[in-house]
């Protein structure tokens, strides 16, 4: 007999028990009463009401959408659209800017038509013939507009990559070390040996052992960027294991994997979310440390590193420090409008704070 069956002969059980009992209080009031009161009563009143199990289960619905609320929540945030809509016109221009008309390669050098010489250290709105130069050039006559917005696609690429896999290598091995206990010792081992090695050591070495390009520095930020993401999983899951839910799901039978993703995870997409939106403007600033070094990329790919490191060694010379702001502009748009939106969609996605 399934369990539906079994409900439903209970349920009718009942509902005979019930019904006779009912039967046998209006008998006896019936006694009680005189013939001329029973006339005077309205037969609708002695009707029965038919049940209906599922119009009962109905009663319990809920509208409710973890992620709709979420959404609502986080578009009620003044501070956060206004975020999201800034990184959204700013990362859709970046990736459109190659298409748009009249735009210069960010790695052509201009040379005057005339003298053959390059434009040189040309000051932002300049125009020389039919060149004209939005944010000026650099010291060897490269358009400063294209190579920003090339720069920025390049530690757009780093700091989305690197956040993906050290959040996705986070939570997995963050659960499995919380929620496993026979892996415990295994994964607190590993965390102590990475996280006693210093984070700039492991830059500098891979970025000098290993050719510079944008594959070395993402591998590099992968190496140690899971760490405090694990840990943090790891200490969120010991809590939430022993919980009743979660005790249910294993007497019914649920398999680790299953509990893990469908039981701990949901509850933790307000600390998932702001990891990831804290590690893009992080793994940006990695980067921008190793330029700074001279262990970053190379001077033939554009990005916010590398440009910033060359506005650092002119910052002196009033006349060149657009070289040096522009790029600080946008850097610091990227990283503070990350860290804004991220704590206002983990305030959302927060169930305590949905109505």
């Amino acid at each position: 007999m399934s369990k539906y069956s079994f409900m439903m002969s209970s349920a009718e059980k009942l509902e005979e028990s019930v019904l006779s009992s009912f039967k046998e209080k209006v008998i006896n009031l019936a006694d009680d009463l005189e013939e001329k009161e029973i006339s005077d009563l309205d037969p609708q009143y002695f009707n029965f009401v038919q049940s209906d199990l599922q119009a009962a289960e109905k009663t319990g619905y809920s509208n409710y959408s973890y992620w709709g609320s979420t959404l609502r929540m986080f578009f009620k945030n003044k501070m956060g659209i206004t975020t999201f809509t800034i990184l959204t016109i700013l990362i859709a221009f970046a990736l459109i800017q190659p298409f748009l008309p009249n735009q210069k390669s960010p790695t052509l050098i201009h040379n005057n038509p005339v003298t053959g010489i390059q434009f040189r250290n040309q000051p932002p709105l300049t125009r020389q013939g039919e060149f004209y130069f939005l944010f000026g050039t650099n010291a060897i006559g490269q358009d400063l507009w294209a190579r920003i917005w090339s720069g920025t696609r390049t530690s757009l690429r780093i700091g989305f990559t690197v956040a993906t896999v050290n959040v996705a290598l986070g939570i997995l091995i963050g659960m499995l070390w919380g929620y496993v206990r026979k892996l415990d010792f295994l994964f607190t081992e590993l965390y102590n040996i990475i996280n006693n090695i210093p984070n700039v050591l492991i830059l500098i070495m891979v970025s000098f052992i290993m050719r510079p390009s944008v594959n070395t520095i993402i591998f590099a930020m992968c190496i140690y960027g899971w760490v405090g993401v694990s840990r943090l999983i790891r200490n969120l899951t010991i809590i939430l294991r022993d919980r009743e839910f979660n005790l249910a799901s294993r007497c019914l039978g649920t398999g680790v994997m299953k509990t893990i993703f469908r039981n701990l995870l949901p509850h933790m997409v307000s600390i998932v979310t702001l990891n990831f939106a804290l590690s893009i403007p992080g793994a940006i600033g990695s980067e921008v440390f190793l330029s700074i070094i001279g262990l970053g990329l190379n001077v033939t790919i554009p990005s916010l590193g590398t440009l910033l490191s060359t506005g650092r060694n002119i910052m002196m010379a009033p006349a060149l420090r657009y070289q040096l702001i522009f790029p600080v502009i946008v850097l610091s748009i990227i990283s503070v409008s990350f860290y804004l939106m991220g704590n206002a969609f983990a305030d959302s996605a927060d169930p305590r704070n949905h109505v």
